[in-house]
């Protein structure tokens, strides 16, 4: 913990509060200050951004959708990612920033910076792997000998499937060594929407590829080692005995987090790393078509300036209708939800996973509210308050972290689940 970050005038300062996913998460933290974490003791936090009227406005919309006036007294910062003297001072005060200011990797790198510098700790809900990974590169080390934890993807992106899979590691009675998970969304009869900014953030990573690539060379890390039978990889379309629907590779950031939170248990714990391969529902051969329709031009657009302009100023035509910048209606949050569902493989105690087919399988699930503006606030929120919470069950040293890798001995899944992310055992069984 860094020295003093626990006295600081702040516990939690949301950057990006007047936002469209600040705002949620300023609703959250006003939940969480009355819950049991902080009976007895007043939770101290702020928001901060530019404009002191969008802050205001956001203070008086959570005071009256919470029933709670005493909201519009929360104190506020005015900084501005451009202004490194206003973002330091704001980092001077707070043991934890919570930064919903995206795409991050045009944002994200300014608030880590001042956290890092002037002892914050930082969360961030990216679900952008080559600004997650430029930070590591950027800002391990001297976050490691300031003791702050840097730890990006506490939203939708990533808990779900970091924290899912070390709960289902957790749940097998035996060495765990592979795990598939298949993420499917439910939403009610007005369907479902998600804010453009996430849109224009897979629109520059995708085009960005090639630069992802050159950093990971950058970064020369060693091939997490594979345990158990290889898990086999699936095509780019396929159809799912599992679920019994058709089903894609996730093109989110999962994957990757997985994999960093694996190669840290593996190389910092000697803990058995998890092979991980992450998959999202599509349903029939209808929506199978669509999508590759879709696909196929958005793919085209990204790999041109002229497209990817099109691609952000025309979010709804080109995404049939699922991102717009205008976000979901209360009606599409309230009725939306999510499941991932996570099956898993491995071998008994009594067994060498390095010899013979698995003889374990295990079906856990993580469920929730809806995923983008509900989910992801809980998510982000909890991650905070642990790092406030449980100093001594964090690494014993700061740095850049992924989600399970910074969390894996405290008891976030436990706090997830009271706050309505849910996490399950379906089935345990013997081949």
């Amino acid at each position: 913990m860094v020295t003093g970050s626990a006295n600081r005038q702040y516990q939690i300062v949301i950057y990006g509060a007047s936002g469209f996913t600040g705002q949620f998460v300023v609703e959250e933290v006003a939940r969480v200050a009355d819950g049991v974490d902080f009976r007895g003791q007043e939770l101290r936090w702020a928001i901060a951004g530019r404009s002191q009227k969008k802050l205001e406005e956001v203070l008086h919309k959570a005071a009256n959708n919470l029933a709670r006036p005493q909201l519009k007294s929360v104190d506020i910062i005015i900084c501005d990612i451009n202004d490194p003297p206003a973002l330091a001072d704001m980092c001077k005060k707070a043991s934890v920033v919570l930064d919903c200011v995206g795409p991050y990797r045009f944002y994200g790198e300014p608030v880590v910076k001042a956290c890092v510098e002037n002892g914050a700790h930082f969360v961030d809900i990216s679900g952008e792997p080559q600004y997650l990974e430029s930070m590591i590169l950027k800002y391990d080390s001297e976050a490691a000998e300031k003791g702050v934890y840097i730890v990006g993807t506490c939203g939708f992106d990533s808990i779900p499937a970091d924290l899912g899979v070390l709960f289902t590691r957790h749940s097998m009675q035996g060495t765990l060594t592979a795990v598939e998970s298949f993420l499917s969304f439910k939403s009610g009869e007005e369907g479902t929407c998600i804010h453009d900014g996430t849109w224009q953030s897979a629109i520059h990573g995708i085009a960005d590829q090639s630069n992802l690539r050159k950093l990971r060379k950058q970064l020369a890390l060693k091939p997490v080692p594979v345990v158990g039978q290889k898990l086999k990889r699936r095509g780019a379309v396929f159809y799912s005995d599992e679920i019994k629907q058709y089903a894609i590779p996730f093109l989110g950031a999962d994957a990757s987090v997985v994999k960093r939170t694996q190669r840290y248990l593996s190389e910092s714990l000697q803990e058995t790393p998890v092979q991980y391969a992450a998959y999202a529902a599509v349903g029939g051969i209808a929506s199978v078509i669509q999508l590759m329709f879709a696909g196929f031009f958005f793919l085209l657009f990204t790999k041109f300036s002229f497209g990817r302009k099109l691609l952000i100023r025309y979010p709804k035509f080109f995404s049939f209708g699922y991102f717009s910048s205008e976000g979901p209606t209360q009606k599409q949050m309230d009725e939306s939800s999510f499941t991932m569902t996570f099956f898993g493989e491995g071998y008994s105690q009594d067994q060498d996973p390095q010899q013979g087919k698995p003889n374990l399988k295990i079906c856990t699930q993580v469920s929730g509210p809806e995923a983008a503006y509900v989910t992801t606030p809980i998510a982000m929120v909890q991650a905070g308050v642990t790092i406030l919470k449980e100093p001594g069950s964090l690494p014993k040293k700061g740095g850049v972290y992924s989600p399970g890798a910074v969390f894996s001995k405290t008891k976030l899944v436990e706090r997830l689940d009271k706050a309505g992310i849910h996490f399950s055992v379906i089935s345990k069984t013997e081949a």
